[in-house]
């Protein structure tokens, strides 16, 4: 198995230690991108990679080999610190540099996990946080592991190996989990976008390029017949909106 590891910290810190307690409980190779090195440049919002295609962001070859990297990996760890209650400035630049990935998911196959550490509190927010961006992403997924440090020595705990397993164990395995609801929903709300009577230039491209235009959502994540029908209706339901 191959896996990335986005490290938003900008210091070795206590979420580069549970990170690293992660990796021996997995087996396989690891790609770690410390963002506080790649030097990505703050994002600008101009929009480009939205309207025109993620080709356009000014820092797109800066960009472009982060992201190649997640698409050739099995499984995702983002590690972030609580940061004035939320991600740090490091990876938030990161997620704004790949909004386009909500208009236009495409990691179906993926799973991730995700590591919070936080000297005091909001762990579980930015946590969730993460997995809702992960998710729009398209990530199959997603697996959270939240520490409350408080300033302590060690972070050896049980917990720890037993979130890291899990993963571990569910990337192996290969097999696809049904999405959420609310997954269903926006995979639905982009979809809809798409195919309306002006979208958006890259998003029709890339959603008809893909085949997804034709599908209740990623056709290698089965649905059941219930989500199946959810998918259609709220297909029908955001063509009508939008139009």
């Amino acid at each position: 198995m191959k896996y990335v590891i986005i490290n938003g910290s900008p210091r070795v810190g206590n979420t580069c230690k549970v990170i690293g307690q992660v990796k021996r409980n997995l087996k396989g190779e690891f790609e770690e991108i410390h963002l506080a090195r790649e030097d990505l440049g703050l994002c600008r919002g101009c929009y480009n990679c939205i309207m025109f295609g993620e080709d356009r962001c000014p820092h797109y070859k800066k960009l472009n080999p982060l992201v190649e990297k997640i698409k050739g990996c099995d499984g995702i760890i983002i590690g972030s610190p609580v940061y004035a209650m939320n991600v740090t400035a490091l990876l938030k630049n990161f997620i704004d540099h790949t909004a386009y990935l909500y208009h236009r998911p495409e990691f179906f196959e993926k799973k991730a996990l995700v590591v919070v550490t936080t000297a005091g509190a909001g762990q579980k927010k930015v946590a969730k946080y993460i997995d809702e961006t992960l998710r729009h992403w398209g990530v199959n997924k997603v697996h959270k592991i939240t520490m409350a440090c408080g300033g302590k020595e060690t972070l050896e705990t049980k917990e720890i190996d037993k979130v890291s397993k899990k993963f571990g164990d569910d990337v192996e395995s290969g097999k696809l989990h049904s999405p959420k609801f609310a997954d269903v929903l926006y995979f639905n709300i982009w979809k809809a976008m798409a195919v309306s009577s002006e979208p958006i230039e890259a998003d029709r491209d890339y959603w008809h390029e893909t085949g997804l235009v034709y599908h209740d959502f990623a056709p290698e994540v089965k649905l059941n017949p219930f989500k199946s029908l959810f998918s259609k209706l709220m297909f029908f339901i955001m063509k009508k909106v939008l139009k």
